[in-house]
């Protein structure tokens, strides 16, 4: 009878009261909206990898980038929330096994014996008769135990686990976030770089400039205003060339923030602007459910919720404890651990809640409301994440075709600038002909670097939202959160 019903305990146990999390479907599109000629699908081997930052291959960049994983203090943060939400499932786990404790005590004291004679003569009186100390003492020990027959436990330690692997999610979006911050702030330096070079290059061709202007009113054949306009434009450039300065050292102090040193710590010297500008495949929509950490710590979320309807929905089922006892007690202490001052117990109790004001139905409905909202959570990261990289391949497109035709109008303004500049030493056109076409120059030399940043940027942006080489299978499962233990939920 007794392994009967321990059998029947344990098929009890196995039953969860709650929902059983599934997650929800989809409607995914085949292939991404682009332009023509795009190649939207690519094999599978192309896919980034963790270091995605590598296809830019620039020797800075890839020293940079490992060292935010590393470093950053956000990230280090974020690191230790996982931690913590890891022990709280080991911590709710613990609820599966049976409490034990033991308690000792000793005791030592005096107490009186003796009576009283009323026979006699009239002057006797009672006399008492004090005992010597008396030593005393106990040791028990303890168990109680709440068997799991509803599933109450189980799903608190699934709600816990899918809470520990959304901030394990978490965690991977901010590293990979940073790092695409990291690489944009890079693509920034290298463009104030580009029109520091730039402005360095004005700068020296419009001295030229003025020297030129400076011999032609020397010789007569050039009005003094010719001189104030091209000091006046030399002045310009030179004020340009400072304030690019000034936006450099912005970015190299954001660089140093996201790799964990003092802005002050990091020198990056200078360097040209990336020419090659990568372009991460695509693949398939569907991928992107289990490439993007936000998407997978969305889905986390829901089966977070959905364990939670479980745990409110295990308040309308009574607990049993089951409890024994057992040890010794002694009066006097000899012989405290001999058979015959041997004590023991066991017992049985159910609690359960017969009436709380509608507080049960009303956490159950909350519950449901919270898994609700974490469905349309997901529904909307996914759109948004689909809409990312709508975006960043039609801005790869638009900004490539738009880099050709100003390639093409540099081309055209340099060869202005110096047939202007030629004219106005034969005296056939006046200075202002050459100030103009220089000012188109420079204007268009800066649009082709703001140009290859925002297509550079564009990659950096696909790379992060296709990712950077994450997968769900990343995050850590059940068995990894509760290391040692003999079986998971």
């Amino acid at each position: 009878m007794r392994r009967l019903g321990f059998i029947s305990l344990l098929a009890l146990s196995s039953c969860m009261v709650g929902p059983d999390y599934h997650q929800p479907k989809l409607a995914v599109p085949p292939a991404y909206k682009a332009a023509p000629g795009w190649v939207a699908a690519a094999p599978a081997d192309n896919t980034p990898k963790g270091n995605w930052w590598a296809a830019f291959n620039d020797p800075t960049l890839n020293a940079l980038e490992p060292q935010v994983a590393l470093h950053n203090a956000t990230l280090a943060a974020d690191y230790d929330a996982f931690e913590q939400a890891a022990q709280v499932v080991r911590e709710a786990r613990a609820s599966f096994y049976p409490t034990l404790s033991i308690t000792g005590s000793a005791t030592r004291a005096s107490g009186s014996s003796g009576g009283s004679s009323s026979s006699g003569s009239s002057g006797s009186s009672g006399l008492g008769f004090s005992s010597g100390p008396r030593n005393s003492g106990t040791f028990e020990g303890s168990g109680s135990w709440v068997p799991d027959i509803w599933g109450k436990i189980r799903r608190q330690v699934q709600e816990n686990t899918a809470a520990a692997q959304v901030s394990a999610a978490d965690l991977a979006n901010a590293t990979l976030s940073a790092q695409a911050s990291l690489a944009t702030d890079y693509v920034d330096l290298r463009a104030a770089d580009a029109n520091i070079a730039l402005y360095q290059q004005t700068v020296a061709a419009y001295q030229r400039s003025l020297q030129i202007t400076l011999n032609q009113a020397a010789a007569g054949t050039a009005a003094p205003s010719d001189v104030l306009t091209a000091r006046t434009a030399l002045e310009g450039a030179q004020a340009q060339l400072i304030a690019a300065g000034a936006s450099r050292a912005q970015y190299e102090h954001a660089i140093a923030l996201l790799i964990g040193q003092a802005p002050s710590s990091l020198t990056i010297p200078p360097g040209g602007q990336i020419a090659a500008v990568p372009i991460a495949p695509p693949a398939v929509p569907a991928t992107l459910l289990e490439r993007r950490p936000d998407i997978a710590a969305a889905e986390r979320t829901m089966a977070e919720q959905n364990a939670a309807i479980g745990v409110a929905v295990g308040a309308y089922y009574p607990d049993l404890t089951l409890s024994a006892l057992g040890g010794y007690s002694a009066d006097p202490i000899g012989g405290l651990f001999s058979v015959s001052n041997s004590l023991w117990s066991f017992g049985a109790s159910a609690t359960g809640t017969i009436f709380e004001g509608g507080a049960r139905s009303a956490a159950t409905a909350a519950a449901g409301d919270a898994y609700q909202e974490s469905v349309d959570n997901y529904r909307g990261t996914v759109l948004a994440a689909f809409q990312d990289v709508e975006n960043d391949l039609s801005d790869l497109q638009i900004y490539g075709a738009e880099a050709q035709v100003q390639a093409q109008a540099v081309a055209d303004a340099e060869r202005a600038a110096q047939i202007a500049l030629n004219e106005y030493q034969a005296g056939t056109v006046a200075y202002t002909s050459v100030v103009t076409a220089q000012v188109t120059l420079l204007q268009d030399q800066e649009n082709a670097i703001g140009i290859q940043q925002q297509r550079l940027a564009a990659s950096v942006a696909l790379y992060q939202d296709l990712g950077g080489g994450f997968t769900a299978s990343d995050l850590p499962n059940a068995a990894q959160l509760q290391p040692g233990l003999p079986f998971a939920p």
